[in-house]
Formats: structure tokens, sequence, C-alpha cells
């Protein structure tokens, strides 16, 4: 099963795409939309849209799962992550994939235990899931929205019914 996780921004949409086998996970690929800050938003929401599409065609994911909105202070930071949020949840639903949708705080305590887990916590558990020492950042954009849209995806697969056994393994690899 390929699962595509999405963590949704204006700015920088991560994605990170694992492959679950019986009860292992495989990183397949991971990355960020990254969009221009001068251009108007409608073409910024239609970067993401058109850069996605492209993704889901070339993973065939079974599944798409994406962060769900935490509404913080900044309510016009808010506005916009909601803006590209549902161009994901659109462009998505175009190719009817199954969505599933989580908190950041059932996320970072699935995989950590801790639902007030830092980046650097998040990044940690995501290697162990994955059985790496290490992630590189990616070409465009920052190594903490690619690592969150993986941490959904693994959050997902430890979720499905079924899958239990699926664990961080302790012995680290390359």
């Amino acid at each position: 099963m390929i699962i595509f996780g999405i963590d949704p921004g204006t700015a920088t949409t991560g994605y990170g795409v694992i492959k679950k086998v019986k009860s292992s996970l495989e990183l397949v690929d991971y990355g960020c939309i990254s969009t221009c800050k001068d251009d108007p938003m409608p073409l910024r929401l239609y970067s993401i849209q058109k850069s996605l599409k492209s993704l889901l065609r070339q993973f065939n994911p079974d599944c798409v799962v994406v962060e769900q909105l935490f509404f913080g202070a900044n309510s016009r930071t808010a506005m916009t992550v909601g803006q590209a949020r549902g161009v994901v949840l659109s462009s998505v639903a175009s190719y009817r994939l199954p969505i599933f949708e989580y908190q950041g705080l059932h996320v970072k305590h699935t995989l950590t235990g801790n639902g007030r887990a830092d980046k650097k916590e998040i990044q940690k558990s995501v290697m162990k899931y994955l059985r790496k020492r290490t992630l590189r950042k990616p070409t465009n954009g920052y190594l903490d929205d690619a690592a969150d849209a993986l941490a959904v995806a693994i959050c997902h697969a430890i979720k499905i019914k079924g899958n239990k056994s699926v664990k961080a393994d302790k012995s680290v690899k390359g």
C-alpha cells in the first residue's frame, strides 16, 4: 500500500510517500512544493495544485493523508494555510482517492508518545519508523515540512486496521 502524506502550506507544502509492506514501512520519496512569495495568491494556489497533481500521477498512491489545520493565534496565517489545504483536498478528490485527516497533536502523540513533541523529536521518530539514519533537506523547501508530511503518513499506517504491529525500529539503518 502506498500512502501519500501532505503538510499543507502556501509558501511550502510538504509531501512524503511511504509504502506499507506487511508490518514494515519503506520510504519512497519526500520533498516540498514551494511557491514564490511575490506571486499573487491565486497563482501560488494553482502552482500547488499543478505540482500536487503531477506527484499524485507519479506515485499513484492508494490513499492520501493530510494534516488538519491548527487554528493558532495568527488568523491570517490560518486563512492562507486553509486556502492551500482546500486546494490539496480538491486536487486529491479529483483523483477519487481516499483522504484521511489527522490533527498535528494526534500525529505527534502517535509517533513519539508526546502530543507536544518538537520538530526534532518528530524527525527522529520518522527516521526510526523508516529505518533511516538521516533525512536530507529537500531541494525546494524545508525538512520540517517534508518530515511532517512523512509523519502524518506514518501515523495513518499505524492506525490502519490490523496494523498495530508497525513499530519504530530500534536499530536504525542507513
